[in-house]
């Protein structure tokens, strides 16, 4: 009894030891290492990231290191200095970041896949044809699902739904179907995926056991998913089948393809949803930005229907209010990180550099004004052109805003995403009457849990009705 006790003390006092000896070094970021040995400001930053390093801005300035469950994290938040982090492929690496995160959500391992190879792959997919095919038979799915629903039922019926649940429904199963051609599943596929999106910000910080139900979840959608692959339904020349070749001819193994699928599945369909809920919320709840967006659909015509200035200036502000990704990278070599004022910086190896550009540009009050307002033509210039200069400091900026990424990690789905919610949105406005239930609601705050993991969702819904019109495409 007393040796173990004595093992205990001892190990704890290593601990604190560990803890208490790193200190600032000449040319290195202020340090911060928290209340707490070992975990430092672990708990703080998981339980909200953005409240949290804002404080950290306000008390520290651009740049900081933080002691975060044993890991020293150095945050950057000068959007003018972020490129000395983007296109740093020799000091500062994405791959062990990403590696860790697949393992620990997707319980998913490619150690012989290369970055590169990956993305070249997805790049032949979602750009040319292979992007106008995706995006036709997305439009396609959309139509259907959306009309179908009401087979049956009075047109004049209203229905009542939470916003988020409707968004994420029908943008998810058309995805689905888009990506894996499966008609009979769809549905069961989202709600399962649904239980394992709400459980993915605890795997992904280590938060949640595995238990009987992660496993459960993960390994139904596995069986959903690899079914599809013997479907007659699906097509020889599916995205779904083109991305089994790929991992096959990479050497990946039969179950690790399985649960890839589950990745890809996650990554072409968990950011449309939620992006549509808060665009429409942001228009339900914003008369004169609805209005505005309405009369430019009434505007369009088949020659400029690809021209929608006002929309596309909604969506970028959409987008700068709720995208959320925190852009990380590994230190593998020590690093003199040259700031945009001139400053110098040492980053020592083994350490994590991070950029959160939600809070800076997008929520930066130097750069946009009122930044947690909505302002839907807040990237409109006068003449109703895209507004592309804005200046902090009378500088004039490269990043204003990064809901996609930069540099060449870029989000290679892009102009398939833009497209999605536009189908999406456009399709909403023209063919159904949707309205808020209590006209005096507001929207849902944000589930600060999920800031790092892209588009944020709501902390609740937004109760709306809905019906067909009874002349369609009247708005």
């Amino acid at each position: 009894m007393l040796w173990t006790i004595f093992l205990l003390l001892n190990g704890l006092f290593v601990l604190v030891l560990i803890w208490s000896s790193r200190s600032r070094q000449k040319n290195e970021p202020p340090l911060d290492k928290g209340p707490i040995p070992w975990l430092g400001h672990a708990l703080t930053f998981r339980k909200d990231a953005a409240k949290f390093l804002a404080k950290m801005k306000t008390k520290h300035g651009d740049i900081f290191t933080l002691r975060v469950a044993g890991k020293y994290v150095t945050v950057l938040l000068d959007p003018d200095s972020y490129d000395a982090v983007l296109y740093d492929s020799v000091c500062l690496d994405n791959s062990q970041c990403k590696n860790q995160l697949l393992k620990r959500i997707f319980s998913l391992q490619l150690p012989n896949i290369k970055p590169t190879t990956e993305r070249r792959w997805m790049e032949q997919h979602f750009q040319g044809l292979s992007l106008s095919r995706l995006s036709i038979s997305m439009n396609t799915n959309l139509q259907n699902l959306l009309l179908n629903d009401w087979k049956g039922c009075s047109p004049t019926e209203w229905r009542e739904e939470g916003l988020f649940s409707f968004c994420y429904s029908l943008l998810f199963r058309a995805g689905y179907l888009t990506f894996f051609e499966r008609r009979n599943d769809a549905t069961a596929v989202y709600k399962e995926f649904r239980k394992f999106d709400d459980l993915l910000a605890k795997l992904a910080r280590c938060s949640l056991k595995r238990g009987k139900t992660v496993m459960s979840t993960q390994e139904r959608l596995w069986e959903l998913l690899s079914s599809n692959w013997s479907s007659e339904e699906s097509e020889s020349n599916s995205w779904q089948q083109s991305y089994r070749q790929f991992l096959q001819e990479e050497g990946v193994d039969a179950e690790m393809q399985n649960r890839a699928l589950l990745l890809q599945l996650w990554t072409t369909q968990c950011n449309a949803g939620p992006a549509s809920f808060w665009l429409l919320g942001f228009l339900l709840t914003h008369p004169k930005a609805m209005e505005a967006v309405k009369s430019e659909i009434r505007g369009l015509t088949l020659q400029d229907r690809l021209s929608t200035p006002v929309f596309d200036s909604v969506l970028s502000e959409t987008l700068r209010l709720s995208a959320a990704v925190l852009i990380s990278r590994e230190v593998v070599q020590d690093k003199i990180l040259r700031m945009a004022n001139g400053q110098e910086y040492h980053l020592r190896r083994g350490d994590r550099v991070c950029l959160f550009p939600f809070l800076s540009p997008q929520m930066d009050q130097d750069i946009h004004e009122e930044p947690q307002m909505f302002k839907y033509d807040r990237f409109l210039n006068e003449d109703k052109t895209e507004k592309k200069i804005f200046y902090k400091d009378g500088k004039r900026l490269k990043h204003y805003t990064l809901p996609w990424g930069a540099g060449g990690n870029v989000c290679v789905g892009k102009e398939f995403a833009v497209t999605a919610i536009k189908q999406f949105v456009f399709l909403v406005l023209t063919h159904l009457d949707l309205e808020m239930c209590d006209r005096e609601a507001k929207l849902p705050p944000v589930n600060p849990s999920r800031y790092g993991f892209g588009i944020v969702q709501p902390d609740g819904d937004l109760k709306v009705r809905y019906r067909l019109k009874k002349t369609q495409h009247e708005l």
